[in-house]
C-alpha cells in the first residue's frame, strides 16, 4: 500500500513539473506585454528573427562568442500602412522546417512562408494566399 501511494505521489509531482515547464516555456516565447518588436529562437543555436510587431518587417539576428556577430534583413517591407501599424499585430509561428516561419498578420489573417539562411540569396519571404 505505501508503494503504491509512494508511486501516485511521485507521479502527480512529476505531471505537476511538466506542466510549470511548459507554462514556463510558453510565456519566454510570447511574454505578455505590448511590445513593438520580439525576438523568435530558431532551431539553430546562433540564429533569431527579430520581428516588428507593428509592420511585419524582419531581421535575421546572429549572436556568436567570437566576432561573427550580424543583424541583416530579411524583409523590410512593411506589410501594413503606416496607419494601421499596431503593436501585436504580426506573429511569427516555426514549422517543422528549421529554416521557415510563417508569419501571421492577427489582424486581417494574410500569411506568409519567412525562410531565413546563412546565405542572403536563399531568404525569402513568400505569401501565401
Amino acid at each position: 500500500m505505501k508503494k503504491t501511494l509512494f508511486s501516485l505521489l511521485v507521479f502527480a509531482m512529476s505531471i505537476s513539473a511538466s506542466a510549470q515547464n511548459q507554462s514556463a516555456s510558453n510565456a519566454n516565447a510570447f511574454p505578455c506585454i505590448d511590445t513593438g518588436y520580439r525576438l523568435y529562437p530558431t532551431n539553430n543555436m546562433w540564429t533569431y528573427i527579430k520581428l516588428n510587431t507593428r509592420n511585419g518587417q524582419m531581421w535575421q539576428v546572429q549572436w556568436d562568442t567570437g566576432k561573427n556577430r550580424f543583424e541583416s534583413p530579411l524583409s523590410l517591407k512593411a506589410l501594413a500602412a503606416p496607419d494601421q501599424e499596431k503593436n501585436n499585430r504580426f506573429v511569427l509561428s516555426p514549422t517543422t522546417n528549421i529554416y521557415n516561419f510563417i508569419l501571421l498578420d492577427q489582424i486581417d489573417g494574410r500569411v506568409w512562408q519567412v525562410q531565413w539562411s546563412s546565405k542572403p540569396e536563399e531568404r525569402a519571404i513568400l505569401a501565401i494566399e
